[in-house]
């Protein structure tokens, strides 16, 4: 699917307002006055299931600002393989990078189901980033954050077993996009295990093991387009213990 700057389809005339963000997302973590700035920027754009927002080495600088739905993104490794590098949903930015150093996109990005988010050029994004030192502080936090994970993931993992690799990446899930139910903790998104392979670092057979194991144990279920965190306590005991 070829990808092309948003030409405006499917625009909300009345866009909700307000979205259950998680505290740790950028815009959920902004106080109502910045948030109001930042979701002034751009136009609200609805996107399909399966659609491809940014393409890898693509030179486009547009900010995506996600207000509701699931995106994933992934890298293209030397023997061609598509590696899941992380998922995004309400809440999060996507695409700034480019943005700020105006490079080629570092990944592809695309839905894993509905979307609305809102388009923001680059010229309105980084005007908003000088203008606004609130929004333009969080984005660089948030920035900082990413960063800070890829690489407490890279180390996290070094000497690891593959079922301790995948607890940690379900729990990381778990604890930052997941929706509480009861005791329990649910992923609505589809979450392939291909996808899990690539986010653990580990051959698709044995990761299939692995999740056949937590599912045997009762520490994880798994439904159509979602997983359950069960115990959430046990999960974090097979991740860090």
């Amino acid at each position: 699917m070829a990808t092309t700057e948003p030409d405006g389809g499917g625009r909300e005339r009345r866009p909700r307002e307000v979205w259950d963000w998680p505290q740790s997302s950028l815009v959920g973590g902004l106080g109502p006055g910045p948030r109001a700035r930042l979701l002034a920027l751009g136009a609200a754009v609805r996107y399909p299931a399966g659609r491809r927002l940014m393409r890898e080495g693509e030179e486009t600088t547009f900010v995506l600002v996600l207000l509701d739905g699931v995106v994933k993104a992934t890298g293209r490794t030397h023997d061609e393989r598509d590696v899941l590098l992380a998922v995004r949903m309400g809440g999060d930015l996507v695409g700034e990078l480019a943005a700020v150093d105006g490079r080629p996109r570092s990944a592809t990005v695309t839905t894993c189901g509905p979307l609305l988010a809102r388009v923001v050029r680059r010229a309105d994004f980084l005007d908003c980033l000088r203008r606004d030192a609130v929004v333009g502080q969080a984005v660089n936090e948030s920035i900082v954050a990413k960063l800070r994970v890829a690489n407490a993931h890279r180390v996290d993992f070094a000497g690891c077993d593959v079922p301790t690799r995948l607890a940690r990446v379900l729990h990381h899930i778990a604890m930052t996009y997941g929706e509480r139910a009861g005791a329990g903790v649910v992923i609505r998104w589809p979450l392939t295990q291909p996808e899990l392979a690539s986010l653990a670092g580990a051959a698709e057979p044995t990761v299939h093991k692995a999740l056949r194991e937590l599912r045997r144990s009762g520490v994880v279920s798994t439904g159509y387009r979602s997983i359950r965190v069960e115990s959430p306590a046990r999960l974090s005991e097979i991740a860090f213990a």
